[in-house]
């Protein structure tokens, strides 16, 4: 038993250093611009996550308006012209020499009313406008944000998962692992990508017993093609920090391989990890576009931004140009915040910002 001497400081109680991610999360909350913009790709996927439990815009298909129905603030569109004759008038006039059937007409007139049925009265504005059928624009931009989202960012993940743990095993254990990946690598970058991503849609689009078509064929599509670029640097990160002084400290105590490669060193380069994927995002986003309006994206019985955008290029021709607007709002507030987002990441997560406080 150890004894303590008179007059002796007692002992204090060791202090635990602040985790990576609590120190990150601290950093965070710093940046007003970061915490605003979390807060709007919050609202986004609270608004998709409703729109996938049917509580919001699960009637997009309805018809519930006059075709092209613009926006409220807009107003009712002018009354457009029948096409009716005028019928001349005067006292000498006989209705019945102008058009013979017209004796019958009052008969037939109450024939009529014995097959009435309900009419259906759609509204003559709606909030956001309609589209040449007559549906909402609101709740399709609703439904396609829900749609293009859900592609963006479970493909951006997929990237970023394939990316990430390609480029930590190239970088951390180098010899024929990295070469075998580098000539993975090589073969994906020889061929472009617009026209790895038409070949690949073409070979999924055929296999619909395997991976029915639809939101998952273009996910898997977008990320299969786009971990490259977060292959090599992620590669790069691991070649410079597996030989720095705190993994060595970390074998050195015992940590496991898979410690030192997701414990110590992947929290170090999250910042360049958070970037690239942020980007993805963006860029998935626009190839679903462009998949979409050749037909090779999501199916024709369900809509998003990309769809959206190929339906209001007719229209802006006739001078409705609210779908357009919509769609373009909805994917500019989103992309904005998304990538404000992911740039306070970043700084908060960056180790050189880390080592100046």
């Amino acid at each position: 038993m150890s004894a303590v001497l008179p007059g002796a400081p007692a002992a204090l109680p060791a202090e635990r250093s602040e985790g990576v991610w609590h120190a990150a999360w601290r950093r965070f909350k710093g940046d007003r611009v970061g915490v605003v913009s979390m807060g709007v790709v919050l609202a986004f996927i609270v608004l998709i996550v409703l729109s996938g439990l049917g509580v919001v815009a699960s009637h997009w298909q309805d018809e519930v308006g006059v075709a092209h129905a613009p926006p409220t603030v807009v107003g009712p569109k002018p009354p457009e012209a029948t096409g009716a004759i005028e019928q001349p008038k005067g006292p000498n006039v006989d209705i019945s020499d102008i058009d013979p059937l017209a004796p019958r007409y009052g008969e037939w007139a109450e024939r009529a009313k014995q097959y009435e049925t309900t009419a259906v009265h759609k509204a003559e504005t709606l909030p956001f406008g309609g589209d040449r059928l007559g549906r909402d624009v609101l709740d399709k931009v609703i439904k396609g944000t829900q749609v293009s989202v859900a592609v963006g960012v479970m493909a951006a993940l997929l990237a970023t998962l394939l990316g990430t743990l390609l480029g930590a095993l190239s970088g951390f254990f180098g010899g024929k692992v990295g070469d075998f990946l580098e000539w993975l690598y090589t073969v994906f970058t020889a061929i472009p990508d617009i026209l790895l991503i038409f070949a690949l849609a073409a070979v999924l689009n055929r296999a619909d017993a395997v991976l029915p078509r639809g939101i998952w064929t273009v996910v898997v599509i977008l990320g299969l093609v786009g971990w490259t670029g977060l292959y090599r640097q992620v590669r790069a990160e691991f070649m410079k920090h597996r030989s720095r002084e705190y993994v060595r400290a970390a074998d050195a105590i015992g940590a496991s391989t898979g410690a030192r490669m997701f414990r110590h060193i992947l929290p170090n380069v999250s910042h360049v990890i958070l970037v690239r994927m942020s980007l993805l995002v963006v860029g998935f986003i626009k190839s679903e576009v462009i998949l979409s309006y050749l037909g090779l994206g999501v199916p024709v019985d369900q809509v998003s931004w990309g769809t959206m955008l190929a339906e209001a290029q007719s229209e802006l021709i006739l001078g409705y140009w609210w779908q357009l607007a919509a769609a373009t709002l909805f994917m500019a507030v989103f992309v904005t915040a998304f990538s404000l987002m992911a740039d306070a990441w970043r700084d908060a997560l960056d180790p050189k910002l880390r080592g100046a406080e």
